[in-house]
């Protein structure tokens, strides 16, 4: 005879029946589910917005004119040309400038790169670049710096304008601004290329007799001293060379070829300079 195994029966239990707390439970998780349903196509959303507008930069070059800067501020906002000049002449722009710069922006529309977005104004653009100026030029080393050389800061600022317009590279800063600072202090005018072109509006190393007779202020072939007001936006390189110029008696210098720029005290020797100069610019002419 095969055993056979009764067939196992569980124990009969009364179905369980909710509490009170129990349907609240449930109740609250259909909720949640419903509510997590809800919020997904919303983070979806959320997500799939256009993202923030990135800045574009503006570079403003060491030793621009307020002329190219207001042009490249024109072309950055897509503005028609003379906006930023009309701005920043406005009396109502008021730009944080010194007192001495009697509202003229030149000098101080500092070199160096400016985010932009389709909603920057050239009033802010401009102020922006002021205030950099600002901050950069109104330090107590600065300002410390110029009055040891018997000038203010204003002052040191239109020398490196000079300085930055008129040095071939970098390394001939500290000299460049030694020949400034000894023209100055010998009472001898400045005569410079530079503060010439930017009374005529050009720029050029060929200078002509005529050109020196020009009754501009900025002519400093005639007028000794410094011009009125700076003749670019100089960089903190040039503004360094100013307040910390080379030891050196040098009164005259030129750029005889590129990388190549004497100096010196004696006057026939920067005149056999210049002749180099000249016999290298002949040469150099088809």
């Amino acid at each position: 005879m095969t055993y056979r195994p009764t067939p196992y029966a569980p124990p009969h239990r009364p179905r369980p029946r909710l509490t009170r707390r129990g349907r609240l439970v449930l109740l609250l998780g259909a909720v949640l589910a419903v509510a997590a349903a809800v919020a997904v196509p919303l983070l979806l959303a959320r997500d799939e917005r256009p993202a923030a507008e990135r800045p574009r930069p503006l570079l403003v070059p060491e030793g621009r004119r307020s002329a190219q800067v207001y042009a490249s501020v024109d072309r950055a906002l897509g503005l028609p040309g003379g906006t930023a000049r009309k701005t920043a002449t406005a009396p109502g722009t008021a730009l944080p400038l010194p007192a001495e710069a009697r509202g003229n922006p030149e000098g101080y529309l500092f070199p160096a790169t400016y985010p932009v977005l389709s909603t920057t104004t050239p009033e802010e653009l401009l102020r922006f670049m002021v205030g950099t100026a600002g901050k950069r030029f109104g330090t107590a080393r600065i300002a410390e710096g110029a009055k040891a050389h018997g000038m203010s800061v204003y002052e040191a600022v239109t020398a490196a304008s000079i300085v930055q317009a008129e040095a071939d590279n970098p390394d001939d800063m500290a000299k460049v601004a030694r020949v400034v600072h000894n023209r100055l202090a010998r009472g001898m005018a400045l005569q410079m290329d530079s503060t010439l072109n930017y009374a005529l509006d050009r720029s050029t190393v060929d200078t002509t007799r005529e050109d020196t007779r020009s009754t501009s202020p900025y002519n400093t072939y005639a007028r000794k001293g410094l011009p009125p007001t700076p003749i670019g936006n100089p960089g903190e390189q040039a503004l360094d060379a100013v307040i910390g110029p080379a030891d050196g008696d040098w009164l005259y210098f030129v750029t005889v070829a590129p990388g190549d720029t004497r100096f010196t005290a004696d006057y026939a020797s920067h005149q056999a300079n210049v002749a180099e100069f000249n016999a290298n610019r002949r040469s150099d002419q088809p």
